[in-house]
């Protein structure tokens, strides 16, 4: 998916909502443990629900991989039934991959060859060569690099300073924009940060944003877009938790899709205010 064309479903919806799929059957409504394959059973009502208040998904690997076989495959049906069902949805595998370069290649051809998802999270720390290989030869896909995290542990690394008083995040961003460009690069940025996307922004002023911690993890909506959004918003703001066990009943589908149309409605205004 282009950029351009991302940003036509974010003014279509007038919305900027990535729902998260991190699909634990310890927190799934229990009458679902019956079903054959539980996981893609609760993803398809919950992505029913949802699709009409967002703009993406968010299938985080490790809660499919923690399954074996039955994950991977319960993965690769949700992600299948999504570009069938609704084909405007961008489709993130947060998968944090990154390795030497022959390494990522085939990670590469997993996720943009195989699953033939839009875009997937990386983690930059071993540097250029195993970025690159998400970017070369995938036109349409996107690098969603790891930048300034939500975690608690985000502090151990990545506001470090050197001499100079630039910061990791900011020597990560500055540096992966030589491999890619606004068009097949975004960053992750925690919500819980705040003020601090006033700094993201003088570093990486037309990136897209993806932007964790809203909802369970208490960041503001209201703050993000304050300090976030640019002309063509520049902002994937995902909610997980907060979305997807709302409800623990039989009526789980039907409330997600209340939680979500709410936090649609508050960044219809926010784009219309902007």
């Amino acid at each position: 998916m282009t950029r351009k064309e991302l940003y036509e479903n974010i003014k279509k919806k007038q919305s900027f909502l990535c729902v998260g799929l991190d699909t634990d059957l310890n927190k799934v409504p229990g009458h679902l443990l019956k079903e054959e394959d539980p996981i893609y059973t609760f993803n398809k009502a919950i992505i029913d629900a949802t699709a009409p208040y967002c703009v993406a998904y968010k299938p985080n690997l490790a809660f499919y991989e923690a399954f074996g076989v039955k994950g991977i495959m319960a993965f690769e049906k949700t992600v299948n039934y999504i570009k069938k069902n609704y084909p405007d949805q961008f489709i993130i595998a947060d998968a944090k991959r990154g390795d030497i370069g022959n390494t990522s290649k085939m990670y590469a051809r997993t996720f943009f060859g195989e699953y033939d998802v839009d875009a997937l999270t990386v983690a930059p720390y071993m540097g250029e060569d195993s970025v690159t290989p998400f970017l070369d030869g995938y036109e349409g896909k996107w690098v969603i690099l790891l930048a300034l995290t939500s975690n608690k542990g985000s502090f151990d690394f990545q506001l470090t300073e050197d001499r100079n008083g630039e910061r990791l995040f900011e020597k990560v961003i500055q540096k992966s924009q030589e491999w890619g460009n606004d068009e097949n690069m975004m960053y992750v940025v925690g919500a819980t940060r705040g003020e601090m996307f006033k700094d993201i922004r003088k570093v990486a002023p037309k990136a897209f944003l993806l932007v964790p911690g809203i909802g369970a993890q208490g960041g503001s909506l209201e703050e993000v877009c304050k300090y976030g959004m640019i002309e063509d918003c520049g902002l994937l703001v995902n909610s997980s938790r907060a979305i997807i066990y709302a409800d623990n009943t039989e009526n789980y589908a039907a409330v997600a899709a209340e939680k979500a149309k709410e936090v649609q409605m508050q960044m219809a205004l926010l784009i219309h205010n902007s």
